[in-house]
């Protein structure tokens, strides 16, 4: 990991989203990014100095922003990381997507805003949308207190295609945080078989992984994905989801839409949603 991204507009859940990406890019020597949307009444970029002084209130707010990012980045640099800030005007979740293309980031980490249960626009960018299209891993910081390095990771999926490539860089931060990983099936009212038959796909799975020794495997009969993953992190300690998603057909085009909205929504610690 050489290059993290942390969208935020200085919520509660954007701070601790800032602190988790300092705390990860030194633990991977990364470099940080920090980048703030800022929507404006004119087009602010093309503002010669005289007329930005029409918009006193729009003044006072790129102030405060510029001020933040700069404390931000004070922060990182205190750890001896090399970090960037950018303010970008009249922005959406499209420029976030673009942003990072554009640096190549490794990882983007962001907080959700606004009230429980509720995936909030982050400035005029819609979280959702950018864990749906980035092709970078992203992890959404939600009202849980984050426990970093993390001990606990669970891997949640049907495992019925090919996820090598995903649980590649869930090992790597596992290995990185000395982690263990729990490889977690939830069998639906659609697809109920045995617990013995539910372990097969995921043996397949670490088939590929022999060298990997600190995890768990678990298959849960439950009405919903959802709720699967809710009744397995209140009984074990979990400092983070970790899903895929794509926009195919299939298993995972719904899980994509709405498992990974609906845990990213309702679930109180971080998820990472790594697109496949």
């Amino acid at each position: 990991m050489k290059n993290i991204l942390v969208p935020t507009d200085f919520s509660e859940n954007c701070t601790k989203s800032a602190h988790l990406g300092i705390k990860m890019a030194k633990l991977y020597n990364a470099e940080i990014h920090f980048l703030h949307l800022m929507t404006t009444p004119v087009d602010w970029v093309k503002l010669d100095k005289l007329k930005e002084k029409r918009y006193p209130e729009t003044l006072k707010q790129i102030g405060i922003a510029k001020a933040a990012l700069r404390a931000l980045e004070k922060n990182a640099e205190s750890q001896d990381l090399k970090c960037r800030t950018f303010l970008q005007f009249n922005s959406g979740e499209k420029d976030i997507i673009e942003h990072s293309g554009h640096f190549h980031h490794d990882f983007i980490i962001t907080g959700s805003s606004g009230t429980k249960g509720v995936i909030r626009e982050i400035t005029g960018s819609n979280v959702e949308e950018i864990v749906r299209k980035a092709k970078a891993p992203v992890i959404v910081v939600k009202d849980e207190e984050v426990i970093f390095p993390f001990k606990n990771i669970v891997f949640v999926s049907d495992f019925k295609e090919d996820l090598a490539g995903a649980f590649k860089q869930v090992i790597s931060i596992a290995k990185k945080c000395n982690a263990r990983i729990h490889l977690l099936r939830i069998n639906t009212q659609t697809d109920f078989n045995s617990i013995e038959l539910g372990l097969n796909p995921i043996e397949q799975l670490l088939q590929k992984f022999q060298e990997l020794k600190n995890y768990s495997m678990a298959v849960y009969n439950e009405p919903s994905v959802e709720t699967g993953i809710n009744t397995f992190v209140k009984e074990h300690p979990t400092d983070l989801i970790a899903m895929v998603t794509h926009g195919k057909s299939g298993f995972l085009s719904l899980f994509s839409k709405s498992i990974a909205e609906g845990v990213t929504n309702h679930s109180t610690l971080p998820v990472m949603t790594i697109h496949i």
